[in-house]
């Protein structure tokens, strides 16, 4: 029996899926579709490690068998190809980021080929091809168009040390999470989206979406719906006033004190001479802080703040309370303006502790809310009208009171901002804008797009702080389509441009009239399932919906939502290793360290190294290269092993010695196809043919579920006996090497064709699963006495319960146990188990 050499056979079949096209996208409308699409990768310079296959994989599976199931499969790949990290990567080689990208994509699509992943690279795109990046700027025109893409001056993250803008997720302590570079508060003109405007069509769309309820709930509190009221204090002395919105306007008459952002436009009027000092050193602190680092500080952080001199009027009683500013106050969230009432909100309390300020009872229920806010319901006190009254009530009744007395009215407002656009880079798409000297913006006609970048080589902010494009001379100065002078615009767009709406330029990716088929388009949108990791929770996905419901509400896309069912695969961890405890110090690779007595040291010098799991990564040495495995045990046994570790939402440990199991699979279901007991026809073995269309059952289960470990434990269940069967059928084979197929897609048609099949595996019928053969004659029950198993029985599947205590009460064994008491009570469960209990 030839052995089976993965390192012949893998290549052979790739090279035969590539020259017949197997995988090309049909054309035939008439069958059920399936859009399975994997979120697309950024293609870096260290290609990927094995952790990234997973969901691949998966994804390759499910596409495989949907084919085999009778479905027209959409199964695409593409490369999220703009952003900073080609650009300064570029900087360091002395290249073009056009060069470092066409590089890093090679490297990715070789070894994403490797696995025998069944892409139709006929509809391969790029974000930073122009054929793509046309179609990016022409919704950008039709968003602009609508008026959801506006100019604002706006504070942002500006990092000096890459010239360019950050979000602010991508800030932390002041500093970018990705280099520590320093990062500065600047107010700057950007583009800005008005995403806020689709909150409440973001919100409710989320309902009828399969997606994990986690996810969903990120998006929930991202959007941040909040149901309260809207009012105005007056500044005391003063003409001046601002409003504030809260979610609980019943504890208005509690209010001690009130706090604007440091940046609220009213501050500086209304600072005494005597804090001016104060307040503009304070400004100055908290104008260097991202939002992000203002909103996440712990609870119990300590609370800062500076009082402006000023005070304001309670609308409600009248009072004056002290007008504060305070680094927790966001200009840019709600009105950039909060009353505090500190007996009932655990902040406010904190800060008032903090500085001194009173704390008013307003709601019964508390111990002592001088020393603890209490924010539990209860009947109003000290609230003249509202006393008495549970919160929802008193919500109510003050909402009609501000609203009958012109101090304001109930709202919603939500925690989500507009999308800031822009960036200060060049790798990214241009917009399509131009300015005329008078300050007109001029949209670039349709016809004259892509817009294409300039060829450059220098990719910092030119010297007077304007972006790189500006360096374009030639290209920055153009004129309007009726002649006149102007100059486009030298921001470029983030990288989420591109990354919005792949899903739907993968339809018809080489359509030169249009961004997408508009046929095409309604045939197969949308997407039926979308995997990706949970790290795209919010951000990608909440922007991709944006403009997908912009598209839809302009009669250009048929389905309001993009991505009708989301999965999100687990992480794949390795253990590193670290001479410091915490992870943070020199990093070793694995060959470079030995356990000596239970500790693990540096072989070259005998430092103590600290193991710990971690995410792969290069940095942290803790990477296996796929490649690596696909030479030693084949991509099947790799793709087996990438789903085989547990479940699939699961995150887990990465090993070697798995790939070298699942290998051990393969080899053994080669033998059994290749043995000397392989004969035509029906064979009778009841045991062989049970474990055949359990695995039917589980791998088709599995495909619908995505869980694929159990699927494969049953197929190799199978396997095992099969082997043990003195004959081995055929029809059992042609069954079997089908639902492995999806698996184990390179074995599985070298099998095939060794069965006489001369077509390939990859759209023969997927069998199905025969109940009947499911059914066994008999089973086998534990017999308990007390509780303990003092025997074994087998019984017909359909015993009757007398007839299963007659056969346990009739074991030697169970009788010896029984004579030592009264029998008191007969349990049986049925398919598993009897327990006798004797007194």
């Amino acid at each position: 029996m030839a052995r089976y050499d993965h390192r012949e056979i893998e290549p052979r079949w790739q090279g035969f899926w590539a020259e017949n096209d197997t995988f090309a996208t049909p054309t035939d409308r008439t069958k059920p579709k399936y859009y399975v699409l994997d979120m697309f990768p950024y293609p870096s310079g260290s290609g990927l490690h094995v952790g990234h296959p997973k969901g691949y994989v998966a994804t390759d599976v499910v596409a495989r068998a949907k084919r085999m199931q009778g479905f027209n499969v959409l199964r695409v790949m593409g490369w999220d190809s703009f952003g900073l990290p080609s650009e300064r990567q570029a900087e360091r080689e002395g290249k073009h980021p056009r060069e470092i990208t066409e590089r890093n994509i090679t490297t990715f699509k070789g070894q994403l080929s490797g696995l025998g992943l069944s892409y139709d690279w006929g509809h391969e795109l790029a974000t930073s091809d122009p054929k793509y990046y046309r179609w990016t700027q022409w919704i950008f025109l039709q968003l602009y168009k609508t008026g959801l893409a506006y100019q604002a001056e706006v504070p942002v993250n500006w990092c000096p040390a890459l010239g360019t803008v950050l979000a602010n997720e991508e800030v932390k302590d002041g500093k970018y999470v990705e280099t520590g570079d320093p990062v500065e508060r600047r107010s700057m003109k950007q583009w800005m989206f008005r995403i806020t405007e689709y909150a409440e069509k973001l919100l409710e769309g989320l309902d009828d979406l399969d997606w994990p309820e986690g996810i969903k709930q990120m998006q929930r509190e991202w959007i941040g719906r909040s149901e309260g009221a809207q009012f105005r204090f007056a500044i005391a002395d003063s003409d001046a006033s601002f409003e504030v919105f809260t979610t609980r306007p019943d504890t208005l008459f509690g209010c001690t004190y009130a706090v604007l952002a440091p940046e609220h436009p009213l501050v500086e009027a209304i600072t005494t001479e005597a804090q001016a000092e104060a307040v503009a050193a304070y400004r100055e602190v908290a104008g260097n802080m991202s939002d992000r680092d203002r909103t996440s500080q712990a609870a119990d952080a300590p609370k800062t703040g500076c009082f402006t001199g000023a005070y304001c009027i309670n609308p409600v009683n009248g009072d004056k309370v002290p007008v504060w500013i305070a680094d927790y106050v966001l200009a840019s969230y709600g009105t950039g303006a909060v009353f505090a009432c500190p007996a009932h909100d655990e902040r406010d309390h904190a800060f008032a502790t903090t500085f001194g300020l009173p704390i008013v009872e307003v709601v019964k229920g508390g111990d002592d809310v001088q020393a603890e806010a209490y924010t539990g319901d209860g009947p109003h006190v000290n609230s003249s009208f509202l006393d008495g009254l549970d919160i929802a009530a008193a919500k109510t009744a003050i909402i009609g009171w501000l609203e009958e007395n012109g101090h304001g009215h109930g709202t919603v407002q939500y925690r989500l901002r507009d999308w800031l656009f822009s960036r200060q880079r060049y790798w990214g798409e241009p917009f399509p804008l131009m300015f005329t000297e008078d300050g007109e913006i001029v949209p670039v006609p349709e016809t004259d797009l892509p817009v294409t970048l300039p060829e450059l080589m220098e990719f910092k902010p030119t010297a007077d702080g304007r972006p790189p494009l500006a360096r374009a001379e030639d290209w920055v100065h153009t004129t309007t389509p009726d002649g006149r002078p102007a100059v486009r615009e030298t921001n470029t767009m983030p990288q989420w441009a591109g990354s919005c709406w792949y899903y739907l330029r993968f339809i018809t990716p080489n359509n030169d009239e249009a961004a997408w088929d508009r046929d095409e388009e309604n045939y197969w949108m949308p997407v039926d399932l979308y995997v990706g990791g949970a790290e795209h929770a919010v951000l990608h996905l909440l922007y991709s919906r944006f403009w997908h419901k912009v598209l839809f509400d302009l009669g250009l896309v048929s389905t309001s939502e993009p991505f009708q069912r989301l999965f999100n695969q687990g992480m794949i961890h390795a253990m590193s290793y670290n001479d410091s405890p915490d992870g943070r110090g020199k990093f070793y690779y694995p060959n470079e360290v030995e356990e000596q007595g239970g500790t693990w040291v540096a072989k070259a010098d005998g430092r103590e190294v600290f193991t710990k799991v971690m995410k792969m990564s290069k940095s942290r040495y803790n990477v296996t290269n796929p490649d690596d495995m696909c030479e030693q045990y084949g991509a099947d046994a790799l793709r087996l092993y990438e789903l085989f570790m547990g479940p699939l939402e699961d995150g887990a440990m990465w090993e070697d010695s798995g790939v070298a199991g699942t290998r051990r699979f393969l080899d053994k279901a080669w033998r059994l196809f290749h043995g000397d007991n392989v004969v035509d026809g029906p064979v009778a073995n009841k045991d062989v043919e049970r474990a055949l269309h359990s695995a039917i059952q589980k791998v088709t289960e599995g495909v619908s579920s995505l869980r694929f470990n159990t699927a494969i434990s049953e197929m190799m269940i199978f396997v095992n006996e099969a082997l043990k069967a003195d004959k081995v059928s055929k029809d059992w084979l042609h069954a079997f090497v089908r639902i492995l197929a999806p698996f184990a897609p390179h074995l599985a048609e070298e099998l095939w064709r060794g069965l006489g099949e001369t077509e390939t595996i990859a759209y023969a019928a997927f069998p199905e699963v025969d109940e009947a053969k499911l059914k066994q004659d008999t089973i086998t029950l534990a017999v308990q006495v007390n509780g303990k198993v003092r025997a074994n029985i087998d019984v017909d599947a359909g015993a009757s319960k007398e007839d299963i205590l007659a056969a346990a009460k009739s074991e030697e064994n169970v009788q010896r146990y029984l004579a030592e008491g009264t029998l008191r009570r007969e349990i049986v469960v049925p398919g598993r188990l009897v327990n006798l209990v004797v007194k």
